[in-house]
C-alpha cells in the first residue's frame, strides 16, 4: 500500500476541519471527492480503503470503464463538462452531475432519468471567471435557468451549485469568485422553487479548496492534493 495516499488524505481532512470550524462547521458537514482523472483503479481503491467515500470524473466513458472494478459502497460524480450523447452511458451509475449547464443537457438528463425510474441529483455549473475556457452559465442566466429546469424537467432535482475559480499562484485570489457563489445560492434558495434545493456548493480544488471552505464550500473536488501530479495528456 502507497502510504503516501493515506498521508496525504490525514493532511487534507485536517485542513477541512480547519477551515469548516472558521464557519462554524464541522468535518462531517463536507463531502471530499477524490479526483480520480488518468488514476489507475488500484489507487483509487486504495483511496477508498483510507476512507474515501465520493469519487469524481471528468469523462464518462472513464467511469463506465472503471464503475466494475472500483470496490466499497462510494457515491460517484460526474464533474467534467458533459455531452448530451453521454448522459445515457453514465445515468445508472453518478449520484451527483455537477456540471448541468444548458437546456438541452438538461432536457436529455431527464428524459433518460425518466427511463431508469430515477430523479437524478444535478448541481448547476456557473462560469463565475468568466473564462473562455470554462463551462457553466454565466451568473445573470442561473435564475431564469432554473426556473426552466423547475417548470419542465421533473426527474432532475436541482441540488446546489458548482463553480471553478480561476487558477493563480495566490489562493487568496479566489476569495472574491467563491463568496459571490455563495451569493448567488443564497438568491436562489429564497425563491422557493419546486425541486430546487442549495444543499451543495461545489467549490475548491487542490489548490484553493481552503479559501473555498472559508466561503461555505461544503463539497471539496481534490485530486492531483491526495494522488500527486499526474499527466493529463493520457
Amino acid at each position: 500500500m502507497s502510504s503516501y495516499i493515506a498521508e496525504n488524505l490525514k493532511d487534507i481532512n485536517q485542513n477541512i476541519k480547519v477551515n469548516a470550524n472558521r464557519s462554524g462547521r464541522e468535518l462531517s458537514d463536507i463531502v471530499l471527492i477524490a479526483v480520480t482523472k488518468t488514476v489507475d483503479e488500484d489507487k483509487i481503491n486504495e483511496a477508498i480503503e483510507c476512507g474515501v467515500t465520493d469519487i469524481g470524473e471528468n469523462k464518462p466513458q472513464e467511469i463506465v470503464r472503471k464503475f466494475e472494478h472500483i470496490r466499497g459502497n462510494v457515491r460517484w460524480h460526474l464533474i467534467g463538462s458533459l455531452q448530451t450523447n453521454k448522459v445515457k452511458y453514465i445515468i445508472d451509475k453518478v449520484d451527483l452531475i455537477h456540471s448541468l449547464d444548458r437546456e438541452g443537457l438538461a432536457k436529455e438528463i431527464d428524459k433518460r432519468a425518466k427511463a431508469a425510474g430515477k430523479v437524478m441529483d444535478c448541481l448547476v455549473q456557473i462560469n463565475i471567471s468568466h473564462e473562455d475556457t470554462k463551462h457553466g452559465l454565466d451568473e445573470s442566466e442561473v435564475e431564469n435557468f432554473m426556473r426552466m429546469v423547475s417548470s419542465t424537467c421533473p426527474n432532475i432535482r436541482i441540488r446546489g451549485l458548482m463553480g471553478m475559480a480561476p487558477f493563480v499562484e495566490n489562493p487568496e485570489e479566489s476569495r472574491i469568485y467563491f463568496k459571490k457563489i455563495k451569493e448567488i445560492s443564497l438568491k436562489i434558495e429564497n425563491l422557493n422553487m419546486q425541486g430546487v434545493y442549495m444543499d451543495y456548493l461545489s467549490m475548491g480544488m487542490s489548490n484553493d479548496y481552503e479559501i473555498a471552505l472559508q466561503e461555505g464550500s461544503n463539497m471539496v473536488r481534490i485530486g492531483t492534493a491526495i494522488f500527486g501530479k499526474r499527466n493529463y495528456a493520457v
